[in-house]
């Protein structure tokens, strides 16, 4: 039967993001047994910022880098394309400002690759790029820089999303996505040996490695796409869970919508363009770490996920129903039960700080509130960097 073949195939295909998911989520609850990375001496660091309209944050985020530098370090600001005191209040606060005007080429891969540029003319041994509206744990620098430094790889750092103060339902649930994306899923990755995705912020480099890399591009997940290019070069990134780099959500819906499209529709269109022939290219290197990254790189947003097998089970009950066919309910069924498993675990192991079983018991509400930025990305797919809108309430 055509319908159940297809309803099979597609539980077939999500059934591998599943799986991945819920590997890394036990493997994340196993006991911590710390890796032990190598370390030399502190090499000279450049702590690069880009900002684009950041006075509201810029200043918070300078406090907590600057202790944290040594004497030869350099804490470089990009005022990309401003039209605020962003530059002004970094030089109050010490940081080195270059300024960036060029209303064609926007986002943050341009200001990367021009600060990338600008300190060739004096490299460090390591570069570490910390985006403007983070705060920087204590001692987080000196982690990343040595470790990078040491192993000649990039280094990524634990990096979480909060939501504000008396935040709403979807605020709450998004920062549980947030922390089994970033946290959970990296961990289990890290701790079988594999690499993780670079997660745009709290990332080292040595110099050798970043200033062969192409940073200028306009891609809305550049993140994503400088693993991807770094992996296939043979350098992928390192996880170093012990450095946490922190950040706040917007603190209004605009902002959050905005900032939500822009990470979704960016994975969905590197699911899509890129992962198949970035698996494929593993599959014929024989690369393990790079099938790994691969892999991981095809599992969808968490609501995106739950929301396809839902659809998908009850397709496959429907066709059961009326012809008694079992296969597409089966696999459908074990979907639902991996990804379930996963999210219960996941919960239990690191969420129970950021949302309630009633919350997590909601969560399908939640899943409903995001249907329409999928059918967005089908019909009217974000393509370009917009800047997240943050609250001007903020001092």
């Amino acid at each position: 039967m055509v319908v159940e073949i297809l309803l099979g195939g597609l539980a077939l295909l999500l059934l591998v993001p599943a799986l991945v998911l819920l590997i890394q989520v036990l493997m994340a609850l196993r006991e911590h047994v710390p890796r032990a990375y190598p370390k030399g001496a502190r090499p000279a660091v450049a702590v690069l910022v880009p900002a684009h309209d950041e006075s509201l944050v810029i200043a918070d985020t300078l406090r907590s880098l600057l202790p944290q530098l040594k004497e030869h370090d350099r804490l470089l600001v990009v005022a990309d394309n401003c039209t605020d005191s962003t530059a002004e209040i970094a030089r109050k606060e010490g940081a080195e400002v270059i300024e960036r005007s060029n209303r064609e080429h926007r986002g943050k891969g341009y200001a990367l690759e021009f600060g990338v540029r600008h300190l060739e003319k004096d490299p460090p041994e390591v570069l570490v790029i910390v985006d403007a509206d983070c705060t920087i744990d204590r001692g987080v620098i000196d982690q990343l820089a040595e470790c990078s430094h040491a192993t000649g790889l990039p280094v990524q750092a634990l990096y979480l999303m909060h939501s504000p103060k008396n935040a709403n339902l979807k605020a709450r649930v998004a920062e549980f996505a947030w922390v089994v994306k970033n946290h959970v899923r990296a961990l289990g990755f890290h701790r079988l040996g594999l690499p993780c995705q670079l997660m745009g912020t709290g990332m080292a480099f040595p110099w050798s490695v970043i200033q062969k890399t192409h940073l200028g591009n306009g891609n809305i997940v550049e993140d994503l796409k400088l693993g991807i290019d770094l992996a296939r070069s043979g350098t992928p990134a390192l996880f170093c869970p012990d450095a946490v780099v922190s950040s706040t959500f917007p603190g209004n819906s605009e902002g959050v919508s905005s900032q939500r499209t822009r990470w979704e529709h960016g994975h969905l269109g590197i699911i899509l363009h890129v992962a198949p022939r970035f698996m494929w290219d593993a599959l014929c290197r024989r690369d393990v770490k790079q099938l790994a990254l691969a892999l991981d790189l095809c599992v969808p947003p968490l609501s995106l996920m739950v929301l396809l097998a839902l659809s998908i089970f009850a397709c496959s009950v429907i066709v059961f129903l009326m012809f008694g066919r079992l296969t597409a309910l089966s696999i459908s069924s074990f979907v639902l039960i991996a990804i379930a498993t996963s999210v219960m675990a996941a919960w239990i192991g690191y969420g129970k700080k950021v949302i309630t079983l009633v919350d997590l018991a909601c969560v399908p509400f939640y899943v409903l509130w995001k249907i329409p930025l999928y059918v967005k990305f089908v019909f009217s797919r974000q393509a370009e960097w917009v800047r997240s809108k943050r609250d001007e309430s903020k001092p």
